[in-house]
């Protein structure tokens, strides 16, 4: 069997009664044997973090969405659960504050029942995959009611949509969902789950949203993003969820995990990317392949690389001060992967890690995958300048027209802010780099002028400005060189409101300066212009500045960071281990023995011919299925085969599949295979064992299969515990490959290797009949 097409169907109900039962004082269950208790993260000091960052705040913190609040500090939001492992208190969704992204205080549940509970979810419902915004003057929060009033079925999900004037609350429900629930064509419910908001460069705001079973889909929304105005368009085929976009370099990018989300230590959550010249797509991954396609593609962001994190997805991207972006997302602990109070109940912390753009395509930590070590922190408060205009103006220096501390905002959650007038320049007292990212909070009051921000600000008659122009409801960059300016401008949309906060950064690295105009600095801006300076504008100081009245708060001014541009290096296996291997020239050689013998397999004109017997290693008939295995070499090595089968497209052929597999025992093995999963292919690499008495089944996907596709799986030993690590790969064309996760077995453990062939349903093979597994090589590689 293959687990994309199932949502975790306990999942609802499981976390819809713990919620109930946390919060009702529910008493405490045993733990799991064989699970040894997680090690304390070490303290955090001096501008390093360790994962998971919002320990010692909550053991659980899935489907986290972070941004920076207009009052400085930054916001999360997370699906609802326990805060830890006893089950003392928990919320049927969360909030948390920060300063510095790596320590988190608890702010409670925006949604409290009796008070301010949404009138179309149900009481004993919990809450997930919360999306926040800043839209106008207004915090925007999407959430996901699963058990809503739309039937009494369970699980007829729908989105809803809040607003509050701080992103700490009170939040006051729209009183219907934003994206109703969506009767299924057959029994059931669509999975309108995952929000995640997005505003172009027009001023358009969409929703994506969706999951397995119905695929991720796309909707416009009014310019305040409380309603829809469109028909909603799929985007993405069911093989992916928990989408997040952003915009960069004239490309969409939508991102999105694959595979399951909370299966304990077996986890094998990761995120994909595609990216589109439209918001509509079609979302294209590294190599042309489409994620609306059933053999979807995807680009690889992060997947788990053998240390304690499993399962690594449903991300949003967060920016610190220098200008670097980074990704915040759940992972598991696989040696401590259940709630005590509920063994089978996967907890799932927040984590953080450094967004690299690499050719393109972000990767976290240019493909190291989640950090378990101490971490460079992000730059949060910068040191040249960080000012909140909270009753001070310290560092801030004013070479021209007046700066006012204004101590309090009526007019939003601020705190204080600088009031601007005349022509003003104010900067930094503390000189920048030539690399440097100048930003701030701009409002244009009712009688104000142009405001926004300066960099390389030599004098009157040498500087690069970005300003708000609220005449022309442009975003103007203005270039003065020698007392001569040339302005290049973007058009600010109608919808935005120049009476509220809005965010503008410009960077300026080397030459270039870019400059963007948004809600809130989260990968969308509403207006952005580049522009290539003159050599003598290559330094100066960097502030803010208006022409008339304005407002600025936030303003900092840091150094630009260093894009991190290499790649983890791919494996490169070397010689053929002509005695681990077979081309099934001749039958099989003598290296092969069988674990259930399957008479259908035969070698036949140079390759291993097995239909697809119909048994399985997992589900209801697992342990019953044939494995062709042979021991492996020592040491370093890598596995491969080509494998040609024909699975169809569109179609259900549930779960036919074939492919490698590492065996140790029926309840202890890894498999890599391509196998149909609903109308999807995929490459699907999977692990099954033993946790105490809890068999737990899970996989992570790799690359886009083909009619022909080759797979690897690479095995070392890990030099600091001993374990084996086994590394899977794909190919579409045995040159170009898609290294993935990698799955750990214990220290000692010597399993076997081998080749499967199964997963018909009486159902599939009634229709379509086997497939046929044609596996040309079985090769092992040294190193």
């Amino acid at each position: 069997m293959s687990l994309i097409t199932r949502p975790q169907p306990s999942r609802p109900r499981r976390l819809r009664a713990l919620v109930a039962a946390l919060a009702a004082g529910a008493a405490v269950a045993a733990g799991i044997a064989g699970v040894p208790p997680a090690q304390a993260a070490p303290a955090p000091a001096g501008g390093t973090y360790h994962n998971a960052v919002t320990d010692g705040y909550s053991i659980d913190f899935p489907d986290p969405a972070v941004m920076r609040g207009k009052d400085g500090k930054f916001y999360a939001y997370s699906t609802g659960g326990p805060y830890d492992e006893q089950g003392a208190a928990s919320d049927p969704v969360r909030m948390a504050s920060s300063t510095d992204l790596t320590h988190w205080t608890k702010l409670g549940a925006p949604f409290v029942v009796g008070r301010n509970w949404p009138s179309w979810v149900t009481t004993t419902s919990g809450i997930w995959a919360p999306d926040i915004r800043y839209i106008n003057g207004k915090y925007v929060l999407y959430f996901v009611g699963p058990d809503t009033t739309a039937s009494s079925e369970g699980f007829d999900p729908a989105i809803g949509v809040a607003t509050s004037d701080s992103p700490a609350g009170p939040w006051k429900d729209a009183g219907a969902p934003l994206i109703p629930a969506r009767k299924n064509t057959g029994a059931g419910w669509e999975t309108v789950i995952d929000p995640a908001q997005f505003t172009d460069t027009d001023g358009s705001r969409y929703m994506y949203w969706g999951s397995y079973g119905t695929g991720v889909w796309l909707v416009q929304l009014s310019a305040d993003g409380l309603h829809s105005v469109t028909a909603p368009r799929q985007v993405a085929t069911s093989r992916f969820e928990g989408a997040y976009v952003v915009k960069r370099d004239g490309w969409y990018y939508l991102m999105a995990s694959s595979a399951n989300c909370c299966a304990g230590p077996t986890t094998g959550y990761t995120v994909f990317a595609g990216r589109s010249k439209s918001p509509w797509g079609p979302f294209l991954d590294r190599d042309g392949v489409s994620m609306a396609d059933s053999r979807a593609g995807g680009t690889i962001v992060v997947a788990q690389n053998g240390n304690r994190w499993v399962g690594v997805g449903h991300n949003s991207i967060v920016v610190d001060r220098t200008g670097q972006d980074w990704m915040t997302y759940h992972a598991v602990d696989r040696n401590q992967p259940y709630l005590q109070v509920s063994p089978g109940f996967t907890m799932r912390p927040m984590l953080l890690d450094r967004l690299d753009w690499i050719n393109g395509w972000p990767i976290v930590r240019g493909g190291a995958g989640p950090s378990d070590d101490v971490e460079q922190a992000p730059v949060t408060t910068s040191a040249l300048l960080d000012q909140k205009f909270d009753g001070a103006s310290a560092g801030v220096k004013v070479l021209a027209g007046g700066l006012a501390v204004q101590p309090s905002d009526t007019k939003s959650d601020s705190g204080g802010f600088a009031a601007l007038t005349g022509t003003s320049v104010a900067v930094s007292s503390k000189a920048p780099p030539q690399d440097v990212r100048a930003q701030a909070d701009v409002r244009v009051p009712a009688s104000g002028g142009s405001v926004g921000v300066t960099v390389r600000y030599a004098d009157a008659r040498n500087n690069v400005r970005a300003v708000v122009n609220p005449a022309t409801r442009t975003f103007d960059v203005i270039v003065s060189a020698n007392g001569k300016a040339k302005t290049t401008s973007a058009p600010i949309p109608p919808s935005a409101d120049l009476s509220t906060w809005h965010d503008v950064v410009v960077e300026a690295r080397g030459s270039q300066v870019t400059a963007e105009y948004s809600d809130s600095d989260m990968g969308d801006p509403t207006a952005s212009v580049s522009v290539t300076l003159p050599s003598q504008l290559y330094h100066g100081d960097a502030g803010v500045t208006s022409t008339g009245a304005g407002e600025v708060d936030n303003l900092a001014v840091a150094p630009l960071y260093t894009p991190h541009t290499t790649l983890v290096k791919q494996p490169q296996p070397g010689g053929l281990m002509a005695a681990y291997s077979d081309d099934f020239s001749n039958g099989l050689n003598s290296g092969w023995t069988w674990k259930r013998q399957d008479s259908a397999a035969q070698v036949v004109n140079g390759s291993l011919q097995w239909p697809t017997e119909d048994a399985d290693l997992t589900g209801g008939s697992a342990g019953q299925a044939g494995v062709l295995l042979r021991t492996p070499p020592t040491g370093t090595y890598t596995v491969e085969t080509k494998l040609t089968i024909d699975l169809g497209s569109d179609t259900t052929r549930e779960f036919q599949q074939a492919g490698l597999v590492v065996y140790n025992a029926d309840t202890d093995f890894l498999r890599l295979d391509q196998v149909a999963t609903g109308p999807n292919r995929i490459t699907e690499f999977g692990k099954r064992v033993m946790v105490g008495n809890i068999s737990s089944w899970g996989g992570a996907v790799l690359g886009p299969p083909a009619a022909t596709t080759y797979f690897r799986i690479r095995h070392t030993v890990n030099p600091a515990n001993g374990e084996n690590d086994y590394q899977g790969a794909s190919s579409r064309d045995g040159r170009m490959w898609t290294w993935g996760a990698t799955w750990t077995m214990p220290a000692g453990m010597v399993p076997q290797i081998g080749l499967v062939s199964q997963g018909s349903t009486p159902t599939a093979e009634a229709t379509y009949g086997k497939a046929l597994a044609q596996f040309d090589y079985f090769h092992v590689y040294r190193g």
